[in-house]
């Protein structure tokens, strides 16, 4: 099931962010770290109803954020849809036990129901460029690549904007 999260969720998904870095670092994928996400982030992105959890026999197995905002970050980006009528995802997470298992996939067809159902036109987000196996993951589901974005406090390479037209 997926259901918006609540705070008192908060500790348990900071335990699977937590988690989700750590198996990333041990495939040298430096994207997530324990300072990133961070509680604060993850607090707001709750208190803004935009963060959903995947849910099974009680456990959070995943995570993805759903925004109508556009970051400072995505100004530059030459996107291909007309309007700013686009929904964002950011921090999408599965626990690494679970990886390979479809959950991931599960979130994305949420992401994309819901972006339907509430006439946006688009579906942007980004994700880091050493992630092999994101982009794959992203460009199987239709997803375009556009151009790249840099989070200097997260990494030194670049994260690649992807968008699927709806």
């Amino acid at each position: 099931m997926i259901e918006k999260a609540k705070i008192s969720d908060l500790k348990e998904i900071k335990m699977l962010t937590e988690a989700c870095a750590r198996a990333m670092i041990s495939l040298g994928i430096y994207q997530w770290n324990e300072h990133y996400p961070s509680m604060k982030k993850l607090r707001k992105d709750i208190e803004n109803q935009e963060l959903f959890k995947l849910v099974s026999k009680n456990n959070i197995l995943g995570i993805i954020v759903l925004s109508a905002v556009k970051d400072l970050e995505y100004e530059a980006i030459e996107w291909n849809s007309e309007t700013e009528n686009n929904l964002y995802v950011h921090r999408l997470a599965t626990h690494p036990d679970y990886w390979s298992s479809g959950l991931g996939q599960q979130l994305m067809n949420f992401a994309e129901d819901f972006a339907r159902e509430q006439n946006y036109e688009s579906i942007r987000l980004d994700t880091f460029s050493l992630n092999k196996r994101n982009h794959r993951f992203y460009q199987t589901r239709g997803y375009q690549r556009l151009d790249d974005i840099y989070f200097p406090m997260q990494s030194d390479a670049p994260f690649h904007c992807y968008e699927l037209l709806l």
